[in-house]
């Protein structure tokens, strides 16, 4: 059911809170006597956020016109997405990378990037699509070289547009040739039209090209050129925001239009699974294998994130309830295994200069509270028991064998797996094993540390009480009836 723009307010009151909270932040920032108002205003909203999230009520209803839809999907991601979001608002409070002159500009870009990342996992239309992408790229390269007399963060700016730019447009003809088809933008009607259609080669390019877009989001190889270079460019706080949260939209996006219009009565109409095999086959061994020559952390765990996103493309290449399951199962886990790694490398930027795995010589022994937390992520990213990176690496490769698919690609994450051990522990080590006796002990900011403690401890607790989170997950698919 299609619902009218004025009924669908009611629907859309997370995403009304955020764009009044947008006017607020100019404004204050506008008025200097005001600007100190700008951050408490600012969790006071996000705060409010959750709550109408809270209280939103999941619909199979499309609002504004079919753009949009408030099901349990979105409200999952929304989630994920929030939690994020709000981790780096507050981290960002006392973080050095960007200047407090500029704070609130920096606010303000997160807000619409949250904006567009809830329309991004929302959208039913490929006009919103296309439209949500670029309101979560166009701020993302601005946050990207809001450092403006860092030239390092200016490059990564540069290279974040140029990449951008050309993925977009790539995309865009993409969805040209997709309306071109069928005549339509609305995703579910196009399912029907694509299904009658005997035009194969414009359909495989077509896919192939919007598939650029999404790669590109997502840091999927060979779209992934721009991820070390800005990741490393980019202030530390931007780095651990894109690490996560646009991924977690661009799964979302992806996995809404393969399953909506590329699959008919639970089978693809058009062999995508295996081109998805072999995208997340490359984008794991070449994300893993120039991860184990970096030096420099923001760069090194930029290969990392790559690796992962290889990882969930295994389940997106079987089309079952259980392959979507496991993609969301996988994203929760790896929202808390590398926002922690990622503050505890934040503390070490903000009070040792720390950039390069040296740098972090004898850190564990000095500050061994801290360093701790950061073995436990590593271990978690790694897939090591007994954290949630093992839970969720067994349940993707578990449904990948179920399935009897693609089981040369599960021997492929096996390998990349035991290759990603050397690099995650050459920082341990570097941490543990190498003495630096002129290191000075420093103590972090207290919600620095409070937010360390949260998100790394779900690393052990996730992996004791994960089986609720998955029926959780399961019953909200089956419910969705996407397959």
């Amino acid at each position: 059911m299609i619902v009218s723009n004025i009924n669908s307010l009611s629907s859309y009151l997370p995403e009304l809170m955020i764009l009044v909270m947008i006017l607020v932040t100019f404004l204050y920032e506008s008025i200097k006597s005001y600007r100190k108002y700008v951050f408490p205003l600012l969790c006071f909203g996000m705060i409010s956020v959750s709550l109408l999230l809270y209280f939103s009520s999941p619909s199979q209803f499309r609002i504004f016109e079919g753009m949009l839809v408030n099901d349990s999907l979105s409200i999952f991601l929304k989630w994920v997405i929030i939690i994020s979001t709000f981790s780096i608002i507050l981290i960002s409070k006392n973080d050095n990378s960007i200047l407090k002159d500029i704070k609130n500009e920096y606010y303000a870009m997160l807000l619409i990037i949250l904006l567009g990342m809830f329309a991004m996992v929302s959208a039913t239309n490929l006009l919103m699509v296309y439209l949500a992408i670029e309101m979560v790229s166009i701020p993302s390269y601005i946050i990207s070289g809001i450092s403006k007399d860092d030239k390092e963060s200016n490059e990564a700016a540069l290279k974040y547009v140029i990449f951008g730019s050309f993925a977009s447009g790539i995309m865009l003809f993409g969805l040209s040739f997709i309306y071109g088809l069928t005549g339509s933008t609305d995703i579910y009607f196009i399912a029907d039209s694509l299904s009658q259609t005997d035009n194969q080669l414009l359909l495989y390019t077509s896919m192939i090209f919007v598939l650029v877009g999404f790669g590109y989001k997502i840091s999927m190889v060979p779209f992934h050129y721009w991820t070390p270079d800005v990741y490393q460019g980019a202030p530390i706080t931007v780095t651990a925001f894109l690490s996560v949260a646009p991924k977690a939209a661009g799964f979302a996006i992806m996995i809404r239009f393969f399953y909506s219009i590329f699959v008919i009565d639970g089978s693809p109409s058009v062999d995508w699974p295996n081109i998805i095999a072999i995208f997340s086959a490359l984008t794991m061994t070449i994300g893993n294998i120039l991860a184990l020559k970096q030096n420099n952390i923001k760069r090194l765990l930029a290969y990392s994130s790559i690796s992962h996103v290889g990882f969930m493309l295994i389940a997106l290449s079987i089309v079952s309830i259980d392959s979507i399951t496991s993609i969301l199962f996988y994203l929760v886990f790896y929202m808390f295994m590398n926002l922690s790694a990622f503050f505890v490398a934040i503390y070490m930027s903000n009070e040792y200069d720390a950039n390069n795995i040296e740098d972090w010589n004898g850190i564990g022994l000095k500050v061994p509270f801290i360093s701790i937390f950061m073995v436990l992520s590593l271990a978690s990213l790694a897939g090591l028991p007994p954290t949630s990176g093992f839970i969720g690496k067994v349940y993707v490769l578990r449904n990948l064998f179920s399935e009897s698919q693609f089981l040369w690609l599960g021997i492929i994450a096996i390998i990349n797996t035991v290759i990603s051990l050397y690099y995650y522990f050459k920082i341990v080590k570097s941490m543990y094993f190498i003495e630096n006796e002129s290191l000075e002990i420093k103590e972090a900011d207290r919600v620095l540390t409070i937010i360390i403690v949260l998100f790394s401890s779900q690393n052990i607790l996730f992996y004791f009480y994960w089986s609720s989170l998955w029926d959780y997950l399961k019953n909200l698919i089956i419910n969705m009836n996407l397959i």
